[in-house]
């Protein structure tokens, strides 16, 4: 499997009191169309319930990058609410971060990470990501 460094400047943490939980809310609620009018109490709790992946800036601390992983950490993750800070974009810090998600979940040794997307296929698919082999096989209840 392909590794990517963070580009010059950047650092991934798991440590959910870094997270700056107002830009995510602001950012998702806002700018993602999966979670457009999301309340910032169900963010908080999705949050509070997840593991959690913030990208920063080294030099400023600001927080650039968010991802969210919901996962029972023994069989299935769940990766969901990837996004890039606009004025960050086109850095290759979505790559990044999601090749992190996925080298600190590797240690667990899952036997399944799944994701949806509307239209970042490329970007995961550089880090391993595949369209589902038998789609029939996968069911859903709720949203599509």
């Amino acid at each position: 499997m392909t590794s990517f460094a963070l580009p010059a400047g950047h650092s991934v943490s798991t440590d959910p009191a870094r997270l700056d939980r107002e830009a995510v809310h602001r950012w998702l609620s806002e700018g993602a169309y999966w979670a457009l009018g999301r309340p910032r109490e169900k963010q908080d709790l999705a949050i509070d319930h997840s593991l959690n992946f913030g990208l920063y800036e080294d030099a400023s601390g600001a927080q650039v990058g968010y991802a969210r992983v919901v996962t029972d950490r023994a069989t299935f993750a769940w990766l969901c609410d990837v996004f890039i800070a606009p004025g960050a974009r086109g850095k290759g810090l979505g790559t990044a971060l999601t090749a992190a998600v996925r080298d600190e979940l590797a240690a667990l040794g899952l036997r399944r990470l799944l994701l949806a997307t509307r239209d970042a296929h490329e970007v995961y698919a550089r880090v391993g990501f595949a369209p589902l082999a038998v789609p029939d096989k996968w069911m859903v209840l709720g949203e599509q």
